[in-house]
């Protein structure tokens, strides 16, 4: 099958140019024309969202404000302590006075409850108590405040706590002089309670249903909106038939504002909702989908049209500027095998402002360095090999001088002298461990080993016995340490704190949570409180105190530069503090942040 594929593919390179030029130009411009209808629709539909959202909530505004009206008017009288005294006063029996003075209280209720609605929209205001006495802003001719306690709601009032709230609608109108214009009305009751629990009275504020679907004709005219209660029923919309049924598709349990498309009818709609939330209800509006989005596509659609005519002309032009760089690109090719072929003398003459001509000149002048790097790796590889050899005898060096020492200790113990076979042998282990040894980092158990023949060498140097103590945890014995990092510190106490007299040296390590204690004591003289604090500042900031120097020590190498070394080791974690007085000795405490495997090893051996 890839044969009879070769056999239909283009020899000559300008075919395969032109080929090439067909594939790049089709194939981005087909991609490109799908992502851009695939974000042209998202985008749409963004907008499309975007704008049924924006008008819903011009419309929950305006809804929101009329059932806020409707819960103003309960608040003035659940709240008005003139009202709630006389209503408390009527309901109890206890208004008493002259027939005049009871008719002109009643009265003044009367117009204070009709002022309530003088100024907004009509409403209808009850307060019925618990007596069986009423008061109204309407002729009883109208209705009845009795034939409340026979509604199906009203023994749910008596559930209603404080200033709790209870939305009835939708209703057939009950008001005879609305009735017949007006189908439905919507309603809010509350009650009116005693300082204790005790109910004496109830405020009913009902309005018309149309006084809300008016506020809906301000929208085009494929927009519906409808105002449903928790259930989804239908309780306010602009045809009557609608209300009072269920409507299917808004989310029950969505979130405050959600949008969606659904297929109502086998047709795309918008259903956008948003929650009335002191009423419990949603407000969704419903818009065919097409209709939505019909004047934002065309935008695009034009603009889609626009950029295919414009790949199309890029192509043409593309092919027509094809041929003029086919030429060179041959010669190119041509010069290419030549040099695959093992010739390296060849070259390709082709020259140009253009990037084939400096295409030409800069393989030309490969092909040039090209002897020149073949002579320059023979060199490098030569002196390699002499760097290698160099290196392979330069660690011939420090084993022949191992082996001297250990030559002349053998000889000096055959002549009875262990003791300065000792010295030999432990000079031989330090020079090994300093020359011969490559790590940085060495276990701590090594560098306690190095630091016992450091001491053995130093009582033998000196006349003082100086006695060196360990007291290692085991799980400490492999925490890894930089070299020499216990030698300094030791080498101090022996000339600084003993001043080269008998005495002890005590190093103790301890694992503790997350981290190794490790110390090293000595029963010297001491240090005063300054010169204590200097060599804390060293240990801890690298500040040198001067009090020691580098020519007469082993190591060379400092307390700050220890402290340093640690720090560069283990980081910010590793601490160091120095305790000491006058004639008491001195302690040098490192903590050493214990790493992740060796974390391992300590709960393991303390387990």
């Amino acid at each position: 099958m890839i044969k009879r594929f070769r056999g239909l593919a283009p020899t000559s390179i300008r075919r395969k140019l032109m080929l090439a030029m067909v594939v790049c130009v089709l194939v981005p411009a087909s991609l490109t024309l799908i992502v851009y209808n695939s974000l042209t629709q998202q985008a749409v539909k963004k907008q499309a969202i975007a704008n049924v959202e924006d008008s819903l909530m011009l419309v929950h505004g305006s809804v929101s404000n009329r059932l806020k009206s409707m819960l103003n008017i309960a608040n003035y009288i659940q709240i008005n302590s003139g009202l709630r005294s006389y209503f408390k006063l009527v309901a109890s029996g206890n208004d008493e006075g002259s027939e005049y003075d009871k008719f002109t209280e009643w009265n003044r209720v009367l117009e204070q409850l009709d002022s309530l609605t003088a100024a907004g929209e009509k409403s209808y205001v009850t307060v019925l108590l618990s007596n069986g006495s009423y008061f109204m802003n309407y002729s009883v001719s109208d209705y009845n405040p009795l034939n409340l306690l026979k509604t199906p709601w009203f023994e749910h009032l008596k559930e209603l706590n404080g200033v709790e709230s209870y939305w009835i609608g939708p209703e057939p109108t009950a008001y005879n002089y609305d009735k017949f214009d007006h189908p439905y009305q919507i309603s809010v009751a509350r009650t009116l309670r005693l300082d204790g629990t005790g109910i004496y009275g109830y405020v009913v504020v009902t309005m018309m249903e149309d006084q809300l679907h008016q506020i809906y004709g301000d929208l085009s005219a494929d927009q519906k909106v409808l105002l449903l209660d928790e259930k989804g029923v239908v309780i306010s919309s602009a045809d009557p038939k609608q209300v009072g049924t269920v409507f299917p598709y808004a989310d029950a349990d969505g979130a405050r504002t959600s949008t969606s498309i659904r297929t109502i009818g086998g047709q795309k709609h918008l259903v956008s909702q948003h929650d009335v939330l002191f009423t419990g209800w949603r407000l969704v509006l419903v818009q065919p989908y097409q209709d939505a989005i019909v004047n934002i596509s065309s935008i695009f659609n034009r603009v889609f049209i626009f950029q295919l005519i414009l790949f199309v002309l890029f192509a043409l032009l593309f092919i027509a500027l094809i041929r003029a760089f086919t030429k060179p690109l041959v010669r190119l090719g041509k010069v290419t095998s030549a040099v695959q072929r093992g010739n390296l003398l060849v070259r390709s003459g082709v020259r140009g402002n253009d990037e084939i001509g400096r295409l030409g000149l800069l393989f030309d002048q490969m092909l040039d360095r090209v002897q020149d790097m073949i002579s320059e790796i023979s060199e490098t590889q030569a002196r390699k090999r002499r760097a290698e050899l160099n290196m392979l005898q330069a660690q011939i060096h420090p084993h022949f001088l191992f082996n001297v020492l250990n030559s002349i200790r053998m000889k000096v113990m055959r002549r009875g002298d262990p003791d300065s076979a000792q010295m030999i042998g432990s000079l031989s282990i330090l020079l090994r461990m300093t020359i011969s040894r490559h790590e940085d980092e060495i276990s701590l158990h090594e560098e306690i080993d190095l630091v016992s023949h450091y001491v053995g060498l130093m009582n033998m140097r000196q006349k003082a016995e100086v006695a060196l103590v360990t007291d290692i945890a085991p799980e400490a014995f492999y925490i890894g340490v930089p070299r020499f990092v216990l030698q300094p510190i030791v080498e101090n106490a022996i000339i600084h704190g003993l001043k080269k007299r008998d005495g002890e040296i005590r190093i103790r390590a301890k694992v503790e949570a997350g981290f190794v204690r490790l110390s090293i004591e000595d029963n010297g003289q001491g240090m005063a409180e300054a010169e204590r604090l200097r060599v804390l500042g060293k240990l801890r900031n690298g500040e040198a105190a001067g009090r020691e120097t580098a020519g007469g020590n082993f190591s060379g190498i400092g307390l700050e530069n220890v402290a340093e070394r640690m720090r560069l080791l283990f980081g910010e974690a590793f601490r160091a503090d120095v305790f000491s007085c006058r004639g008491a000795g001195t302690v040098i405490e490192m903590h050493i942040p214990l790493r992740e495997g060796l974390r391992d090893v300590s709960g393991d051996a303390g387990g």
